[in-house]
């Protein structure tokens, strides 16, 4: 009896020992998880803008979540205060093995792109970090909301240019082509009739009239010997009378 007691005291003894350990371990991995979380929660990334704006971005959990809130204020010009704005993005960077790793350094390289900007909060919707950029969309951050709300002013289309206006030319006047009669065909039974063409009304030229005897001494000129005159001028007056 005395050996199972014993027996019993020792088994128990380990379980204390060994349950002691893990709770040890539990504690000091959720030490250095918190650690890891003040790294990242308790010191803001700071930046400037292009348009040296000062910026700070801050990491904090919402559940599954990762959020990011960047806040800028602009400087003051004068007795104007500078401009401030801010905005939010959510995210599971989480996923992504090399953010596990070195989780700053992912919001540093988010903060490279941003410092380029003239607007900390007009930059991408999706910031796809080089250390996860192979990732989804669902391990990268995204843009959830600012303050206050920018709007994104869109291309305004080129002016067209006008072209000048060039005066209609206009179409010479042509005349109309004389229409080609075209012949009648004859009916049966009746002939082709042609018409006379018309005389056309000219000049009357008035010749004087000749006497008989001039006018066969003309002839006899023309068609007789000369010494055959005489003969020929009593023949040809004859013939005339």
């Amino acid at each position: 009896m005395r050996a199972l007691m014993r027996m019993l005291l020792m088994v128990a003894a380990t379980i204390c020992v060994s349950s002691a350990q893990t709770s040890n371990n539990s504690n000091d991995n959720k030490q250095q998880q918190q650690q890891q979380q003040r790294s990242i929660w308790d010191e803001p990334i700071r930046f400037s803008s292009k348009t040296k704006d000062s910026c700070t971005m801050v990491v904090s959990g919402a559940g599954d979540y990762t959020r990011l809130r960047v806040s800028c204020k602009g400087p003051s010009q004068g007795q104007t205060q500078g401009r401030t704005y801010y905005c939010d993005f959510q995210g599971k960077p989480n996923l992504c093995r090399a953010y596990n790793l070195n989780p700053r350094h992912y919001f540093t390289q988010m903060m490279w792109d941003m410092r380029k900007l003239s607007h900390a909060c007009q930059g991408a919707k999706i910031y796809r970090p080089q250390m996860c950029k192979k990732y989804p969309d669902e391990a990268q951050m995204t843009f959830l909301a600012s303050w206050p709300k920018t709007t994104t002013p869109k291309p305004s289309k080129p002016m067209q240019e006008r072209k000048p206006v060039v005066p209609a030319q206009t179409k010479p006047i042509t005349t109309p082509k004389p229409v080609k009669p075209q012949p009648v065909k004859p009916q049966p039974g009746k002939g082709v009739q042609t018409k006379k063409p018309s005389p056309k009304p000219g000049k009357t030229t008035i010749r004087p009239t000749e006497h008989p005897e001039s006018k066969a001494a003309r002839l006899a000129t023309e068609y007789c010997w000369k010494s055959f005159h005489g003969i020929c001028t009593y023949f040809i007056s004859w013939f005339q009378n």
